[in-house]
C-alpha cells in the first residue's frame, strides 16, 4: 500500500482478467482466429458471438470467393462454412482452403441446413468432414470448436 493511502500497481495486477481473451493475453497465448463464412446475418452474429465466449476472434466473409481472397492473405485457426452461402461448390470450395492453406485440413467445420439431402450427406461423409446441423449450431458449435482448435476449457468452466 502506498504511504498516502492510494494504489500500487504491482506486476500481479497488470493479469487481472475478466474473460478467455484476456487470459490468453496474460499468458501469452495468441487468441485463436477463426473465419465465418455465413450468408445468414442472423446465424452469422449468432456464431460471432459464440466465438468471442470462447475467446476467439471471428472474422466474416459473407460468400466463398470473399472467404478464399481472406484466406489467401491471411492466417486462420479454423473456418465456419455454410455449405449454402457459397457461390462455388462445397468441394471447389474446401479444396481452394486445402489449396491456400493446407493447414486449415480437418479444420474446416460445415454448417447445413440440408441434413436430409443425400448428395450433401455423401459429400460430407465422403471428404470426412466435421459438421453441425444448422438447427444444432447453439448446442454443438463450442464443443466441436474446442476439438478442432485443441481448447481445454468450456466457456462454463473459464468462470470458475
Amino acid at each position: 500500500m502506498a504511504p498516502s493511502g492510494g494504489i500500487v500497481l504491482t506486476e500481479q495486477s497488470l493479469f487481472l482478467s475478466s474473460g478467455p481473451i484476456e487470459d490468453a493475453l496474460n499468458h501469452g497465448l495468441r487468441p485463436r482466429n477463426v473465419l465465418i463464412v455465413e450468408g445468414e446475418p442472423s446465424i452469422r452474429n449468432v456464431l460471432y458471438v459464440l466465438l468471442a465466449g470462447l475467446g476467439c476472434e471471428g472474422d466474416i466473409a459473407h460468400g466463398g470467393h470473399q472467404a478464399l481472397a481472406m484466406i489467401e492473405k491471411q492466417s486462420f485457426d479454423a473456418v465456419l462454412l455454410d455449405l449454402r452461402c457459397s457461390e462455388m461448390p462445397a468441394g471447389e470450395m474446401v479444396s481452394a482452403i486445402r489449396e491456400l492453406r493446407p493447414n486449415l485440413v480437418g479444420r474446416v467445420l460445415v454448417i447445413t441446413g440440408e441434413v436430409s439431402d443425400p448428395q450433401t450427406m455423401e459429400m460430407i461423409k465422403k471428404n470426412c468432414w466435421p459438421h453441425i446441423p444448422r438447427q444444432r449450431v447453439m448446442q454443438e458449435v463450442w464443443g466441436r470448436l474446442r476439438a478442432l482448435l485443441g481448447l481445454s476449457q468450456s466457456p462454463a468452466d473459464s468462470t470458475s
